[in-house]
């Protein structure tokens, strides 16, 4: 479930200009995860999000340029590694077969990378369709995924 939720905090605050933890709070809420305050707070802390100051002028939560690699490549294999079943590609779809319930959690770990290749990623139950420029993409994609499954 944690890991599901930290690809749903770094989803949200990708998507959203997210000022406050009350208001993460209620956003992970409405994305069906029953959280409290001391959660979201050592959630913030174990991801190293950073408030920064948005199009706006307000300050929004981010991860760090300097963390975000890490963080992201962390939470990509310790994803990968509790979701993803196997990894295949036809043309220029990659499909990633999943546990029941982890593909979103796959998808938005995908999205959040942001693999220039890619065009797009749709996630159902147990599945995550990625749409990739070039039949070469996908088939370096599927390799480069398939290195994370345990």
């Amino acid at each position: 479930m944690k890991i599901k939720r930290h690809s749903a905090i770094l989803n949200l605050i990708a998507n959203n200009d997210i000022e406050t933890q009350e208001e993460l709070c209620l956003k992970l809420e409405e994305a069906g995860f029953a959280v409290t305050q001391a959660t979201i707070s050592r959630d913030i802390k174990e991801l190293r999000l950073i408030k920064v100051q948005g199009s706006n002028g307000n300050y929004k939560y981010s991860v760090s340029s300097k963390e975000q690699e890490s963080v992201l490549s962390s939470k990509f294999n310790n994803i990968f590694a509790e979701a993803v079943i196997k990894v295949d590609f036809a043309g220029n779809f990659v499909v990633v077969k999943c546990y029941p319930g982890m593909a979103h959690a796959a998808a938005a770990t995908i999205d959040s990378m942001n693999i220039n290749e890619i065009v797009g990623t749709l996630a159902g139950d147990d599945t995550v369709f990625i749409l990739v420029r070039t039949e070469d993409n996908a088939a370096e994609l599927t390799k480069s995924l398939t290195k994370f499954i345990r």
